[in-house]
């Protein structure tokens, strides 16, 4: 009798996968069993989504089918275990899940299938943002050169913070907000290729952006604020920066010691403009790839459209601003923005293959990270070359990581 009722629910099961619609292509068959150890699949674009609503931007247009294959990959979350692929393979799009260790650990895996070969393979990340109305509105479409992990701090309580802080939040193995941290981990800036940023945001400037009467409505209660300005306006394509942080954040305060943490780490040169839970991650999963030369940092692409603003307009309190104001950024605009401008930058990756894009897009900045781990000379952080951080001793770097006693 004991044994009845999981025979019962094993032959349920069964029954339940044999009427589930098997993909042709999935790992379970002969075909990639074969072939396990050989790349299958040469993509041109992978389009990263971090979660439904930004994936479904993608379903069911009509310039491409990216469901037509789909191979399920080890690693990837188990809410979005595949990567979709056009018939041809020459596109494809995944679903990281939400929050750093989500992206990092699905790129990782990504990258690491053997199933494809993406030494030539261009990366779009594509997702939503929170948004700084000194630098956009609502709808607009972000194309970012620095990724800064600005939430990487000592944090205090601001009710308990010294009456001189500006801030509770202060740099690692720093003792005050405003300097640099000397703590490094390696994580703290990527810097993309700003060339091909470049031509990206050319690409979107040709897409007809939505908008909407109720998102219009909701940011002229900006135009109380010069510094505003930006915010007020119709959603366009915007070249500037992201910030990376778990913590989903709101508040004028907050976001001005994230601006000035973006503008600390990157020597004064990023924007700091969008907001997002992902970006550093991924793009460490990237770089750790780039070494061993299974991807290509230079043609990575971080593409953000904003949905919501990251600080209350003037009179409104951060905590309506985040719970329950009705912004309107989501649909029709960040959601379908994201399809609208993404959408040209991938035909003219595709269309401009042979002539421009097979051979790559040659850098005119630093790109990598702090440590300058590609080689280069990075424009940011405490290193010249990944060479000065080599000729470090043990006993060298590990004073300069560890330099505060940790608690447990």
């Amino acid at each position: 009798m004991r044994l009845l009722g999981p025979l019962l629910a094993s032959a349920a099961l069964l029954q339940a996968a044999a009427a589930w619609p098997q993909n042709p292509r999935s790992i379970h068959d002969e075909v990639l069993e074969r072939e396990y150890s050989k790349p299958l699949f040469s993509p041109k674009v992978v389009i990263v989504s971090m979660f439904p609503p930004e994936a479904e931007a993608w379903y069911g247009i009509p310039e491409f089918d990216v469901l037509a294959i789909n191979i399920s990959v080890p690693g990837l979350s188990m809410l979005y275990p595949d990567v979709h692929c056009t018939a041809d393979g020459e596109i494809c799009q995944l679903t990281t899940g939400e929050s750093e260790i989500n992206a990092a650990t699905t790129i990782s895996s990504l990258v690491a299938s053997p199933y494809f070969n993406f030494s030539q393979t261009y990366f779009m990340i594509a997702g939503m943002a929170g948004v700084n109305p000194e630098v956009a509105t609502l709808g607009s479409v972000t194309f970012a050169k620095y990724a800064v992990q600005v939430a990487l701090q000592y944090e205090i309580d601001a009710r308990e913070m010294p009456a001189n802080f500006t801030t509770g939040y202060v740099p690692l193995g720093a003792t005050a907000p405003g300097q640099y941290p000397t703590s490094i981990y390696g994580t703290e800036v990527f810097e993309v290729n700003e060339a091909l940023r470049d031509l990206a945001v050319a690409f979107a400037n040709t897409a007809d952006l939505n908008d909407s009467a109720a998102a219009a409505a909701y940011r002229a209660n900006y135009a109380s604020s010069a510094s505003y300005l930006a915010g007020t306006k119709e959603p366009s394509v915007v070249p500037c920066d992201v910030a990376t942080s778990d913590v989903y954040y709101s508040g004028a305060l907050l976001s001005e010691a994230f601006e000035n943490t973006t503008t600390l780490l990157t020597n004064g040169s990023g924007i700091y403009c969008t907001t997002a839970q992902e970006d550093n991650a991924s793009l460490e999963a990237f770089l750790r790839a780039a070494m061993h030369e299974r991807v290509d940092f230079s043609r990575i692409i971080v593409m953000r459209a904003t949905n919501d603003f990251d600080r209350p307009y003037p009179g409104e309190a951060a905590s309506e601003n985040l719970f329950w104001a009705d912004q309107s950024g989501f649909e029709p605009l960040a959601a379908q923005n994201i399809y609208l401008a993404g959408i040209k930058v991938v035909e003219g990756i595709i269309e401009g293959w042979e002539k421009t894009f097979a051979k790559g897009i040659t850098p005119t900045n630093y790109i990598g990270d702090i440590f300058g781990t590609l080689g280069g000379t990075p424009d940011f952080g405490p290193y010249s070359s990944v060479e000065s951080l080599s000729r470090r001793s043990t006993e060298t770097k590990i004073p300069m990581r560890r330099r505060v006693r940790r608690s447990i």
